[in-house]
């Protein structure tokens, strides 16, 4: 199943409300296509349909030109210019982004204005505006996915904690909350795709900084533990999975080979635990959080403790 999307699509007005500010767009003629919509998230820049190539014009993304484009314009004179142009606009295009604060001949606005197509300008180079319009875009169209489990910052590491209901997610939560660390979502987590193999998760709206406690009901983390115990947003690096202690199954003992779980096509460390009486799961969880770190900086323990044990082995076979 294709992973749902944060929107279908948006619209010119919203990449402008979103954009303005922070890339310091000017509009140069009107808002006559603010209405038309942006399906990609992918950014095209039409030199080469500016030069009268179109069989790989991508028009209905939004388009950039910079130093580049309006100077092969400024090569051209009066028909060739305006055929130049008009290959370009005559195509339904959402709106045109004009870097490092180009001036546009003037046919270009005319053109546009009859084609119903909003021009803006920005003063940051075609490289730095990209950059900032491609985050913006996949942000806005990243896959995204909600997961019933708890997210919390341990030691600066994300954990996703998972299970069936009633196992004890929220209460192991909040158990980690009391020792400091921090809460980011709890019952419903929305996770987001960045970019390839990055994970986030959030609150929902909603439920924002509340736990639901079984048996005490909706507590406010914010008011009792105060704001360092919630944050709004963490990356994902580890997934903790509580399951009920089957003596059948097979659990991780040594840990020499890291298990990992898919989610919205992320590879994502997996950690299970068995629940059993008496059993300090909040220690457990901090020890699973640092134990991370530690692989993040390349010293596995597991895999340490394996080589060191054959190597030990191989010593007294051959003395």
């Amino acid at each position: 199943m294709e992973p749902k999307r944060k929107t279908p699509f948006l619209t010119v007005k919203e990449l402008y409300d979103a954009c303005a500010q922070n890339i310091d767009l000017e509009i140069l003629n009107s808002d006559c296509s603010f209405q038309r919509r942006i399906y990609e998230k992918e950014l095209h820049r039409p030199g080469l349909a500016l030069a009268g190539f179109v069989e790989v014009f991508t028009y209905w993304r939004v388009q950039i030109m910079g130093n580049a484009e309006i100077g092969f314009l400024n090569t051209l004179q009066g028909e060739e210019r305006t055929r130049a142009i008009s290959s370009v606009l005559g195509f339904d295009l959402p709106c045109i982004i004009l870097t490092n604060d180009n001036v546009p001949p003037p046919q270009f606005v005319e053109i546009a204005d009859q084609n119903n197509i909003s021009l803006f300008r920005t003063p940051l180079s075609t490289t730095t505006a990209s950059h900032y319009l491609s985050e913006f875009l996949d942000s806005a169209f990243a896959p995204v996915d909600i997961l019933h489990g708890s997210l919390v910052d341990v030691y600066g590491v994300g954990l996703l904690i998972l299970g069936e209901s009633a196992i004890g997610k929220s209460e192991l939560a909040l158990d980690l909350i009391e020792r400091g660390h921090q809460l980011v979502a709890d019952d419903v987590v929305s996770l987001t795709r960045v970019g390839i193999n990055k994970l986030q998760g959030e609150p929902n709206d909603v439920l924002a900084h509340y736990m639901e406690v079984r048996g005490l009901g909706i507590i406010d983390i914010r008011r009792m533990f105060g704001i360092r115990a919630i944050r709004g947003r963490k990356t994902i690096e580890v997934v903790v999975r509580l399951e009920s202690w089957d003596e059948n199954a097979e659990y991780e003992r040594i840990g020499v080979d890291d298990q990992i779980t898919k989610i919205l096509d992320v590879s994502v460390p997996l950690v299970r635990l068995p629940i059993l009486p008496g059993k300090n799961l909040t220690v457990i969880v901090e020890a699973v959080a640092l134990n991370q770190k530690l692989k993040q900086f390349g010293i596995h323990a597991a895999r340490e403790f394996n080589e060191h044990l054959i190597a030990k082995m191989k010593k007294e076979d051959h003395p």
